[in-house]
């Protein structure tokens, strides 16, 4: 399945895929230290709990460890795998923008979520410009990302 499929309407899919970023690229970062931390796991003895309460003996816990982090892991290489595809499908198109467009486009709808006339303010005092202004040239900024995503509609 493509990675298109997941952003129908194309604007507020462009706005959904700017916003999804940050996240895609700390999985692409961080799922090697969370695969060896499950293995780890797997391979490591299972400590006491100490709270008063009696415990019984399971003869399976072993296997139950294993197998649960085989599932983690499995879990962690299909989120992988699906970031990798939405930067290959993002990230040329991203690059494609000018900084100024980046900058509006990030101060919008990225890390911070600041939409409103706080973002309008830090894009018009970016680009020196009044805030009406700061307001079109994210709109400008947002219709060529999704035409470079999606294509002409």
């Amino acid at each position: 399945m493509s990675i298109m499929w997941k952003y129908l309407d194309k604007r507020s899919a462009t706005i959904a895929a700017i916003k999804d970023y940050e996240a895609m690229q700390f999985i692409i970062d961080n799922t090697d230290a969370e695969i060896k931390r499950a293995h780890e796991k797997m391979t490591s003895l299972g400590s006491p709990k100490w709270d008063g309460m009696p415990r019984t003996h399971n003869p399976q816990a072993g296997e139950e460890r294993i197998l649960k982090a085989i599932d983690e892991i499995d879990i962690l290489k299909e989120r992988y795998r699906q970031a990798v595809e939405y930067m290959d499908w993002f990230k040329p198109a991203w690059e494609q923008l000018s900084d100024d467009d980046r900058y509006c486009l990030e101060t919008f709808y990225g890390d911070g979520n600041t939409y409103g006339s706080s973002a309008a303010y830090y894009i018009a005092e970016y680009l020196h410009v009044e805030q009406a202004t700061a307001y079109k040239r994210k709109n400008r900024a947002l219709d060529r990302l999704t035409v470079l995503l999606f294509g002409k509609s």
